[in-house]
């Protein structure tokens, strides 16, 4: 019986013995997250069910929703509804939602803008953890050079290395 979560490779694993037969490797595992394989009940995980609920929910609320926005108030309570919501609420809730998403985008972006230095401070340049390189110089030769310790490549050098064969 094979275990509960194996995987069959498609690569195959030649045998170096005399026959020349070839094997597939397999690779088993448990998922530690499987009640199932961990004791003996069976039945759908709790979040399955959460998810099972919530998109019924949603689906039930939805048509209740279209029911209550688009059906007109004698057909209403022609079936017996009499206490419903006003109809300004129909297009105040979706509308002040969308307000309120796209507020939230623009105070997110302002905010981003207010905690970032300007492109004029040396503060987007240099900080607590930049480098210098390191200014000395090997005695050895050849392949037995170290290599240089990490540091940061200043300004001025990225500038003639990127624009400076531009004139």
């Amino acid at each position: 019986m094979e275990e509960p979560h194996s995987v069959n490779s498609p690569r195959t694993i030649l045998s170096f013995s005399k026959r020349g037969r070839t094997t597939t490797a397999s690779v088993s595992f448990v998922d530690p997250n499987d009640e199932k394989s961990n004791s003996g009940e069976h039945g759908p995980k709790p979040s399955e069910v959460y998810g099972f609920v919530g998109s019924i929910t949603t689906v039930v609320a939805t048509a209740i929703y279209f029911a209550w926005a688009y059906i007109p108030e004698p057909w209403l309570h022609s079936i017996g509804i009499f206490y419903y919501p006003s109809r300004y609420w129909a297009l105040a809730v979706p509308t002040y939602a969308m307000v309120i998403i796209v507020l939230a985008v623009i105070f997110y972006i302002g905010l981003n803008f207010m905690s970032t230095p300007p492109p004029t401070s040396l503060t987007t340049m240099f900080d607590e953890f930049s480098r210098e390189p390191s200014s000395f110089l090997s005695h050895m030769e050849g392949d037995e050079q170290p290599i240089e310790p990490i540091s940061d490549l200043g300004i001025d050098k990225i500038n003639v290395l990127m624009f400076d064969g531009a004139k």
